[in-house]
């Protein structure tokens, strides 16, 4: 089916293309100074010592739980209102995900109090997924770490810039990890960051993501040593230049995008908030926000209302999507379902609406119209 409003729309365009033909004429595209230059970009952004490119950000997850000790059968607590490559990092390690629930209808990020209930003597980590790029309740949710003695990892793949009580996301606990997908704030294709400001953990990870080698191919090119030996049983987690060049190019649009974007969050806002059967998440969210995608959740409903909802907008042209299938649901995670009531019932009956920062405020009248007559006819 083909949309007159898609989802999503690249922010590309012929900065993009020159930063790749610059690369790929510079005769060195594998990961090297492109990606160096990413790098520290992106820690200078975020006012963190350390940032490491990964080749996606589920590598970086899983970097992440290796570096805070997460072992066999230990415990880390988790959203289920998430994507999946948040909990999949943690079977990667071999540990088991404790669900927890969110906070509420209208917080759709993991609930202070659940964790604390669920904190146990197996625990030893505590995910955090800033969902659509709006902050957790990190005060309360590092004070339970710091009680019992738990290492904190941000999925903040939604959040670039955005921040919580003037501090960026990924920056507060442990280990902060982002996402460069397609559909992503920063876009590479596919590419992921971990930042810390542990310089032991920073070393760890930077040989973890070359096979535990203690040098790499650019190095040796340019002759800064000539052999090397491998001290870690390591992956390819490495991200190249290519790619690294987009997200430089990226990196220079980020904050006249989220600009963009919170106006159109506000105009969604506004045309939205008087009608009664639609919840708006965080519609009082005070902080910086990237604000990735804009959910609504429908009062009182079900998930084949949600679906009819979705067809009468696909039938309109508008594209819609789910952010996200409640992962505990999932076949694969069937010994350790939880009973998370609020998660639940949001999986069944959110939606996402298209937002990225071309949208015109003409599509997005014609958008809140067609949600408007649904429930006009239901």
């Amino acid at each position: 089916m083909s949309y007159n409003i898609p989802l999503f729309e690249l922010n590309f365009d012929e900065i993009e293309e020159k930063a790749v033909i610059e690369t790929l004429r510079s005769k060195w595209i594998s990961m090297g100074p492109k990606t160096q230059e990413f790098e520290d970009k992106f820690a200078d952004m975020l006012g963190i010592n350390h940032a490491l490119a990964t080749s996606n950000c589920t590598a970086a997850l899983h970097l992440a739980m290796i570096l805070a000790g997460v072992k066999k059968d230990d415990e880390v607590i988790c959203p289920s209102l998430t994507f999946v490559a948040t909990v999949n990092a943690i079977r990667y390690v071999g540990a088991r995900p404790v669900f927890a629930d969110i906070k509420s209808y209208d917080d759709l990020n993991i609930d202070p109090g659940d964790i604390s209930r669920k904190v146990t003597n197996k625990t030893k980590a505590i995910v955090v997924m800033h969902y659509g790029g709006f902050a957790c309740h990190m005060d309360e949710i590092m004070s339970i770490a710091d009680k019992h003695g738990l290492k904190v990892i941000e999925d903040a793949c939604h959040g670039p810039l955005s921040e919580y009580k003037g501090r960026k996301l990924g920056t507060i606990g442990d280990i902060g990890c982002f996402s460069f997908f397609s559909n992503k704030n920063i876009s590479t294709g596919e590419g992921g960051m971990l930042v810390t400001n542990n310089e032991n953990y920073y070393n760890k990870a930077k040989l973890l993501r070359s096979h535990g080698m203690t040098s790499l191919s650019y190095e040796r090119s340019k002759g800064h040593s000539t052999g090397y030996d491998v001290v870690e049983l390591g992956f390819n987690y490495r991200m190249d230049d290519i790619r690294a060049a987009i997200g430089i190019a990226q990196l220079g649009k980020l904050s006249n995008d989220i600009r963009k974007r919170a106006e159109i969050r506000k105009n969604y806002v506004k045309s939205l908030k008087d009608i009664d059967e639609i919840i708006i998440p965080f519609h009082e969210y005070k902080d910086l926000s990237s604000n990735y995608i804009f959910p609504i959740v429908l009062k009182n409903s079900n998930y084949e209302n949600r679906n009819r909802f979705r067809e009468k907008l696909a039938h309109n042209g508008v594209q819609t999507s789910v952010h996200y299938p409640a992962v505990h649901l999932f076949s694969i995670f069937n010994n350790y379902k939880k009973n998370l009531t609020k998660t639940e019932y949001v999986t069944d009956n959110i939606l996402t609406l298209p937002l990225f920062s071309s949208l015109s405020l003409d599509k997005l009248q014609y958008i809140t119209e067609c949600i408007k007559s649904f429930f006009d006819e239901f």
